[in-house]
């Protein structure tokens, strides 16, 4: 070494200086190093590393409403590790995201949402997702013409497609060749659940027809809180009104309400009903109007409507919520009475 030819007094101070600049160059070292961890953390979380699946490999999908959710899980079950934004009793037409639901969403290897303005205030999001990540809106693969366009909505289409089952079935469809594209190696597996589950949706359509056919003509007009119920009526032959329009954004005014009041009143319908995600105020309103004018009237029950039931009840899957919201139409309608709840499958 260059110390070996000095003398010994200065050998010392050299020996010090080295022992100095090696402890410099092992903090340097290591402060590079953590800067460049944290670089390739980043680029990983940012474009989908390999932090991007779960331990478990299982594709990780993000499901706005409940219904959608309950068909990925019918399709896919456990093989996909599945994120739903909108919980029991949500109204997806207010719905902001949450952190939660930012985080989750930039994980997500495939994003469903109904579209057609059902979810209005997130839409932007998946507008910016679809450029970057598989994203569907599963709804809008519906053919136009069998869109209904209510002309309060202002030139948007009626969103609610899964009140008519049959319409239902085209976008469970779609669900199903989602998650295909998205996770080809269990593709035979995701289209014989598939095929199992529109079976029973074909069951569900038959049975709802014959039960809405139980009920007397006159009687066969259905009052909700919003008009969320247009694809219903049309494929069940009901006429279905809403206190307010297709959105929950604005409420229903004076006009509305006395409008509703008169035609109940006139045509002497036995029952309005309630919906879990939306305000009561407006059909409570409703039934005192007509009761002061001497038509007795009340309230059915509470129809599922925006949003499926909370989980572990009957209602917490498409296929029992449809029944439950039949069964409670029909109690109100034909028999006059409300529908007594399942409180669990």
């Amino acid at each position: 070494m260059l110390t070996s030819s000095l003398p010994d007094h200065l050998k010392s101070s050299f020996s010090n200086m080295e022992r100095v600049m090696v402890s410099i160059k092992i903090v340097f070292s290591f402060i590079l190093l953590l800067s460049v961890s944290a670089f390739f953390t980043s680029c990983a979380s940012e474009t989908g590393g390999a932090e991007y699946k779960t331990a478990d490999n299982r594709l990780k999908v993000v499901a706005t409403t409940s219904m959608i959710a309950d068909a990925v899980l019918e399709i896919a079950g456990d093989s996909v590790s599945l994120y739903s934004m909108m919980g029991p009793g949500v109204d997806p037409h207010l719905y902001k995201a949450t952190k939660s639901d930012i985080d989750k969403i930039s994980e997500a290897e495939l994003i469903l949402y109904n579209g057609l303005n059902l979810e209005a205030k997130v839409t932007d999001i998946f507008a910016r997702m679809s450029s970057i990540k598989q994203t569907a809106a599963v709804a809008e693969t519906i053919a136009d013409s069998l869109l209904r366009y209510p002309s309060a909505f202002k030139g948007h289409p009626d969103p609610h497609v899964w009140f008519d089952v049959s319409m239902w079935r085209t976008v469970v469809n779609e669900i199903a060749a989602e998650l295909c594209l998205a996770d080809p190696k269990n593709e035979e597996y995701y289209k014989k659940n598939l095929n199992d589950y529109l079976d029973s949706l074909d069951v569900l359509n038959l049975w709802v027809k014959e039960q809405i056919e139980s009920i007397a003509d006159d009687q066969r007009v259905m009052v909700t809180a919003h008009d969320a119920f247009g694809y219903f009526g049309l494929a069940y032959d009901m006429e279905v009104l809403g206190v307010q329009g297709i959105s929950t954004v604005t409420e229903a005014g004076l006009y509305d309400i006395t409008k509703m009041i008169d035609l109940l009143t006139e045509r002497k319908i036995k029952a309005v009903f309630a919906e879990s995600s939306v305000s009561p105020k407006a059909i409570e309103s409703v039934v005192e109007g007509c009761q002061a004018r001497g038509h007795n009237i009340r309230i059915g029950g509470t129809l599922f409507s925006d949003a499926m039931g909370t989980k572990g009840t009957s209602e917490d899957n498409f296929l029992g919520m449809v029944r439950y919201n039949i069964n409670t139409i029909v109690n109100a309608l034909k028999y006059g009475k409300e529908y007594e709840r399942a409180s669990s499958h």
